[in-house]
């Protein structure tokens, strides 16, 4: 599977430019999606699901246009939206025997094996005569993806699926997509939890700004980062300096006041001790190099 993004860009109504410009290819497995809210990840989700149209640009899938072939590449398709709702008088196991006609399955038996496969795989065939909207928050993150994945389709999308989940909750949802992502299909996973990437993906690409900020592996991101990273202890009068001069990663309280983690070239006028970068230091010495190099154009173009 082959998902080619090409010079994509999206201008809303009232002016507001949510893609700019993005060129992307994406191939079989887990790739991650990462950028701050409002960074256009949910836009070229929408796009790609074929809920929104491009200003201008292209999307093909192993060769088909999606301005051309909506039809056949919808059929590949499975979606989980950030805010993903249920009818309130359907039963889980009714609201993915609806979710598996609206895909095609046309044959009640074959649909009934399909739903009970699915729930079994995801952990909810137990609940399955549970009114849907009584799961809890992860349970319907669970049923969500189950909806996606009842068509067996070649391009997975998630958009924040992880938002709100508890740590274990969270945990079995990254597993469950990264043993599907084990197939010839590709799984999108977009996300400002920077664990969520890390843990699962392979490739990854970074918005910011509606633009593609970066396009590679984790660890081509983290590598960038080597050197970047200074841990120290402060007392409160430095620490306000010290947050003031550089983005701070990670603060634990100690006896002499703060342990903590900066991203910084140099961390002068304050004594650091480097580490090793890790993914979310990588994206915050990343977005923080992107802000200060935007900032010097703004003042060169003033200027």
């Amino acid at each position: 599977m082959k998902l080619e993004i090409r010079n994509l860009s999206k201008v809303y109504p009232n002016g507001n430019k949510a893609l700019d410009d993005v060129n992307l290819t994406i191939e079989s497995g887990m790739f991650g999606l990462l950028g701050p809210n409002g960074a256009g990840k949910s836009t070229l989700m929408r796009i790609l699901v074929t809920l929104l149209e491009p200003s201008s640009g292209s999307v093909f899938v192993d060769g088909l246009d999606l301005s051309k072939h909506r039809e056949d590449i919808r059929r590949m398709l499975g979606y989980l939206p950030q805010d993903f709702r249920f009818f309130s008088n359907l039963t889980t196991f009714e609201f993915l025997d609806y979710g598996a006609r609206l895909s095609g399955m046309k044959d009640s038996k074959i649909r009934n094996n399909a739903v009970h496969q699915m729930l079994e795989t995801v952990g909810l065939y137990e609940a399955r005569d549970r009114k849907a909207n009584k799961l809890s928050g992860g349970m319907k993150r669970r049923l969500g993806i189950a909806q996606a994945l009842i068509n067996d389709p070649r391009i997975i999308i998630v958009d924040e699926p992880t938002t709100g989940l508890d740590p274990e909750e969270r945990i079995r949802f990254r597993n469950l997509l990264s043993t599907i992502s084990s197939r010839d299909v590709i799984i999108i996973l977009s996300t400002h939890i920077v664990a969520d990437i890390s843990s699962t993906c392979k490739n990854m690409a970074l918005l910011s700004n509606g633009q593609l900020a970066y396009s590679g592996s984790p660890e081509e991101l983290i590598d960038l980062a080597k050197g970047k990273i200074w841990q120290m202890t402060v007392n409160r009068d430095e620490m306000d300096r010290v947050s003031n001069l550089f983005p701070v990663t990670t603060t634990i309280p100690v006896d002499e006041g703060w342990e903590i983690e900066v991203v910084a070239n140099d961390p002068s006028p304050f004594k650091g001790i480097p580490v090793e970068p890790n993914l979310e230091h990588a994206y915050v010495y990343f977005m923080d190099k992107q802000l200060r190099q935007s900032n010097d154009l703004s003042i060169d173009i003033e200027e």
